[in-house]
């Protein structure tokens, strides 16, 4: 279609604008609530609404207090602001905003101890199912058949991905040693490409953000630093405690030393960062793109669907996009760790 002739359905649509805002009142969409209810955790995990009720999987608290014990009850009886045992929702203006608070001399506390089920648990748990599941169906496979007959369908996938991160980037980058890392490496690679999956379908038990949540990152950068410092060589410490530098530029001031250990906590930080950011910034582009359908509504039949229709196609093309990223995210936290693993491996040269 010409551009112009698109100049001109946005002009014709203008008239239409003011008289649907004049006509029709209608409660303005809350942009910020929408993004961030998705993205952020929560006690429920809210699917729609049916004739002006909400439709939720209401999840169990467990909490933990110093004048109640241990309270556990369903996330239901605190909705809609209620009151239940000197527990409910803080106050969503202050610090324990969407937080499990107790009710103390009417000052909001919170639970010494919090290990409910929320959404986040919730969907890692079944993540994780189905990541064991994948494997298990992989490996009892071959104890039935022969390591000669390759398995085929979704088996076959599985293993074509197994031995690519293998043999593209574990050999390559950790060294002679690659089998001692092998089964973590896998692990986080398939995990986090299970995880960046189920968080695009949108559908119970998908839609979860868990990889676009800080803490998973930061659980798995640790896992990464504790492999990196652990299993590192004799050279490698020699190599941060007394690098091959000028000595004066280790003594006195152990000035390359501290340079060398901050180095030890700017690689973890990064893997939690990138896989963090580029996750969290994938759902709020296409939460941005699908609340245009409902912002547009006001200015006119002709324009909303107009408006409809680009940002529908623009999902569908994020959605695509998302599912090469969910790869690629997969694919780099697993190849930065296995570089980092294969740097402390070095031994002394003879």
């Amino acid at each position: 279609m010409n551009w112009r002739i698109i100049a001109v359905l946005l002009l014709m649509c203008l008239p239409l604008a003011g008289y649907s805002e004049k006509t029709e009142e209608k409660p303005e969409l809350n942009i910020n609530e929408v993004i961030f209810g998705h993205i952020g955790d929560s006690y429920e995990w809210h699917i729609t609404e049916w004739k002006g009720k909400p439709v939720a999987v209401y999840l169990p608290v467990i909490v933990y207090s110093k004048t109640s014990g241990f309270n556990v009850f369903s996330s239901k009886k605190l909705c809609e602001g209620n009151n239940y045992n000197g527990f409910q929702y803080g106050n969503p203006e202050g610090k324990n905003a969407d937080k499990v608070v107790e009710i103390v001399n009417g000052n909001e506390v919170r639970p010494l101890i919090d290990i409910s089920i929320t959404k986040n648990v919730l969907g890692l748990f079944f993540n994780c199912a189905v990541l064991l599941v994948l494997a298990f169906s992989v490996s009892n496979w071959y104890k039935k058949h022969s390591y000669e007959t390759p398995p085929k369908g979704l088996r076959g996938g599985i293993e074509i991905l197994i031995l690519s991160v293998e043999d593209d980037i574990i050999k390559p980058c950790v060294g002679e040693n690659y089998k001692k890392f092998s089964p973590y490496l896998l692990t986080a690679f398939f995990f986090i490409f299970v995880n960046n999956i189920m968080g695009l379908v949108p559908i119970i038990p998908g839609g979860a953000n868990l990889t676009g949540n800080i803490a998973i990152t930061f659980v798995l950068a640790m896992f990464t630093f504790f492999m990196v410092n652990i299993f590192g060589s004799k050279t490698y410490w020699k190599d941060i405690l007394w690098p091959d530098v000028p000595v004066w530029m280790k003594a006195p001031i152990p000035l390359m030393p501290l340079i060398e250990i901050f180095g030890l906590f700017t690689k973890p930080f990064a893997l939690m960062i990138r896989l963090f950011a580029n996750t969290l910034a994938g759902h709020i582009i296409i939460l941005c793109l699908t609340c245009v359908v409902f912002i547009t509504v006001s200015l006119g039949a002709v324009l909303n669907g107009f408006m409809s229709v680009v940002a529908v196609l623009f999902i569908v093309f994020m959605d695509i996009l998302e599912i090469l990223v969910a790869y690629i995210q997969a694919y780099v936290f697993t190849i930065l760790s296995s570089i980092f693993i294969g740097m402390a491996q070095v031994k002394e040269e003879e």
